[in-house]
């Protein structure tokens, strides 16, 4: 379906098209002792505890323009953290005709568009390899919305707001709308790529690989980061600081985790 910004459908009813937007976020850690693994599983609970990503979830509500009816969040022992945002349709002053096009969302700002029957939540899982010293922490974060506007327009504020190694990013259209004649509308905006809704200040540092199925009306799209620097990946120490041999060794294993990840599925060490 084509559509300029200044056109518009007339529906019978409402639109009741719902649409998610389902983000997982991975930060790999080299934690080579068990001290090193709890106080980076310490930090990472204390980092994204349930008040923070309130806070989190909070913004992506004000962006998309969204009332929040009710807030459900849980801090788990012995770690992660959960909140569930119940949100309704904010108020329109103008129809938000840049729902229309394909491009980022913005950052914390002020952007005001239509969002109703919704919920935005947010899971932490932290975890480590229990021999190799490998700690991850992975983010899922969904968001769905009934109505004309796509819940990609949070994917710019929700990417600045976690340091991310690898992303993976499903977005569907469900359901349909009928247009006053009653013919069923099954989709309402232009989408080739979950990418368009990515500024290019971040598609230049991923290596990303689309998987779509657009009769379908979904999208998926991987990301892992590019550039690799060990110090990023050592928790409260640099590579100055290791044995002779060491670095090599480490950095493999760390990459060896990402690849897996970003491929979902097992690695053996003949295809290293």
């Amino acid at each position: 379906m084509k559509l300029t910004p200044e056109q518009r459908i007339e529906l019978h009813g409402f639109n009741n098209l719902t649409k998610s937007l389902s983000f997982n976020m991975y930060d790999i850690c080299f934690t080579k002792t068990k001290e090193e693994r709890e106080a980076y599983i310490e930090y990472i609970d204390e980092q994204y505890n349930a008040d923070r990503l309130t806070t989190i979830l909070n913004d992506v509500s004000d962006i998309i323009g969204a009332h929040v009816l009710n807030t459900a969040k849980q801090d788990f022992i012995p770690q992660g953290a959960s909140v569930t945002l119940l949100v309704s349709e904010g108020p329109v002053v103008e129809v938000p005709t840049e729902s229309y096009s394909e491009s980022p969302g913005p950052l914390p700002g002020s952007v005001v568009l239509q969002l109703d029957k919704s919920h935005i939540t947010v899971h932490t899982y932290p975890e480590y390899h229990p021999d190799e010293g490998i700690s991850t922490f992975r983010v899922d974060i969904d968001v769905s919305t009934c109505g004309e506007i796509s819940p990609l327009k949070a994917l710019n504020h929700l990417i600045h707001s976690f340091d991310t190694d690898i992303m993976t990013i499903d977005y569907r259209v469900r359901g349909f709308t009928r247009n006053k004649k009653g013919q069923k509308l099954f989709i309402d905006h232009d989408i080739s790529s979950i990418q368009n809704y990515i500024p290019d200040s971040i598609k230049k540092n991923y290596d990303m690989i689309d998987v779509n199925v657009y009769p379908e009306h979904i999208f998926h799209t991987k990301c892992k980061i590019k550039k690799f620097d060990l110090n990023n990946y050592l928790f409260g120490y640099t590579k100055d600081e290791l044995a002779e041999g060491e670095e090599e060794k480490i950095t493999e294993r760390l990459k060896k985790e990402m690849d897996e990840i970003f491929y979902g599925r097992n690695i053996s060490e003949s295809e290293k």
